[in-house]
């Protein structure tokens, strides 16, 4: 039951996940329409059976004003899939500021990188390109429904639509 859903606006825009139980409960007071059931789960009480939500959509619309991912040091690891962005170590993992804040780096989605201590040691107050160190792929903020899909868990193939059209429209 670790499965997650996903909740879309009243105009089909991905808006969070959540547990099914929280799904159950949106979808049995008719404040949710059920838009794709799950494959792989049902829930049970004792005289029925129902199917257990995968994507669900509000019967209202709810304004959510875009404020994005909000940075991190969490997020960040997240974004990199907590592993060094110099070598690909899983161990020790810290942040680096790819411009030292010393030579004026600012802390944001572009400059901050997870790197582990023994990369981030050797690389010291200096630039990447200085230490003689090559980041495995350029950091860049991540956007919400990318966010989404890569860190839902049990990743469901139907909420791939949902997801592809909301970067779409942010992209043009």
């Amino acid at each position: 039951m670790d499965q997650k859903v996903l909740i879309l606006n009243q105009d089909f825009t991905a808006l969070a996940l959540c547990s099914i139980q929280k799904a159950f409960v949106l979808l049995y007071l008719e404040k949710a329409e059920l838009v794709h059931k799950s494959e792989s789960a049902i829930l049970r009480t004792i005289s029925k059976i129902y199917p257990a939500p995968s994507i669900i959509r509000l019967q209202r619309y709810v304004h959510v004003p875009y404020k994005g991912i909000s940075l991190s040091r969490h997020n960040v690891m997240k974004r990199d899939q907590y592993q060094c962005l110099y070598c690909g170590s899983t161990k020790n993992l810290t942040l680096d500021h790819l411009v030292p804040k010393s030579r004026g780096g600012n802390s944001s989605w572009t400059n901050l990188a997870t790197a582990c201590m023994r990369c981030n040691t050797k690389k010291g107050d200096r630039t990447p390109e200085e230490a003689g160190l090559t980041l495995k792929q350029k950091p860049r903020k991540p956007s919400l429904t990318a966010f989404l899909a890569a860190h839902a868990g049990n990743f469901d193939q139907n909420w791939e639509v949902y997801l592809r059209v909301k970067d779409k429209l942010r992209e043009e």
